[in-house]
């Protein structure tokens, strides 16, 4: 059993993400203050902060440090939540609630809420860019931006979400499915561990067990993203339980059943935590991590 403080952990990098994120975004007056208001309200509505602080992890686990990497796990938090902001929106998934409160789109309109999440989307990579102020080797920035790039773009998140959207209604084969699941959610949870990984300096070997690592554990996650969809609530998810379904949306429960897709999301966590044994006691805040995903409620 491991004696890692994994609450301790996670507070003390939300803060530092926390504080970081407020000192990087445009304050509410700044002009346009309604846009500027709109990415605020989502991006400080109280998010776990899993992405930024896999980046962080994944830095710490190849002996790399929080302030080498907290410009890019920040930017990965506002990719995060621009991709929310979109999925809610009435073309997209149509979601009145996202982490306990009213969706952008509720609270600032259509027009708005697509802005704010277009200004975080450009604004991460404008923090990536800062990032350089701390690497020795500008390749490995370049590289960083590319792995983030791919992960978010059409043959990642974006990628994922087209299939997602096409399957809804549709009897789809277990290959699609995994194909969405992979994309739409496990490429950027990968990349923010990998992002880490290299700006920590990570060897090719090191960088491969990373790698490995984040796909099992992103995979997981949307794993269990769907079981709690099937038996979470509104005060446990922060919005409304059962949308998957309403929507007809293609998800693990409704292909394998709830038995066999809780089965399979602990084999992942296993196989994640297998993958990152060569990084020896670096890695225990992933190890941990990866049994968080599993035993969330929210």
């Amino acid at each position: 059993m491991s004696g890692f403080d994994l609450p301790a952990y996670l507070a003390d990098r939300r803060a530092a993400v926390d504080r970081a994120l407020e000192a990087a975004l445009p304050g509410e007056d700044v002009p346009p203050a309604t846009v500027h208001q709109a990415m605020r309200y989502s991006l400080f509505a109280g998010g776990k902060r899993l992405r930024p602080i896999l980046v962080i992890a994944g830095a710490e686990a190849v002996g790399g440090s929080l302030r080498q990497v907290l410009p890019t796990a920040c930017a990965l938090e506002c990719i995060h939540t621009y991709s929310l902001i979109h999925d809610d929106l009435p073309a997209m998934d149509d979601d009145d609630f996202r982490r306990g409160r009213p969706t952008s789109h509720k609270a600032f309109g259509e027009a708005i809420a697509i802005l704010a999440g277009d200004g975080l989307l450009t604004l991460a990579f404008r923090l990536i860019a800062d990032n350089a102020d701390t690497v020795p080797d500008p390749r490995a920035l370049r590289d960083v931006v590319a792995e983030i790039a791919d992960a978010a773009g059409t043959l990642g998140m974006v990628g994922g979400q087209v299939v997602d959207i096409e399957s809804e209604g549709k009897q789809i084969s277990a290959e699609t499915l995994e194909y969405i699941h992979t994309h739409k959610t496990a490429a950027l949870l990968r990349a923010a561990l990998v992002s880490g990984a290299r700006r920590g300096g990570a060897t090719p070997a090191q960088l491969a067990a990373v790698r490995a690592a984040g796909g099992h554990l992103g995979l997981a996650f949307q794993i269990v993203d769907d079981i709690l969809d099937v038996d979470g609530s509104l005060v446990e998810l922060g919005k409304t339980a059962g949308s998957d379904q309403r929507k007809q949306k293609a998800t693990y429960p409704e292909h394998h059943g709830l038995a066999a897709s809780r089965v399979k999301a602990k084999t992942l966590i296993e196989d994640s935590k297998a993958a990152l044994a060569p990084l020896g006691p670096g890695a225990e805040p992933i190890r941990v991590l990866a049994d968080f995903v599993l035993e969330r409620r929210s």
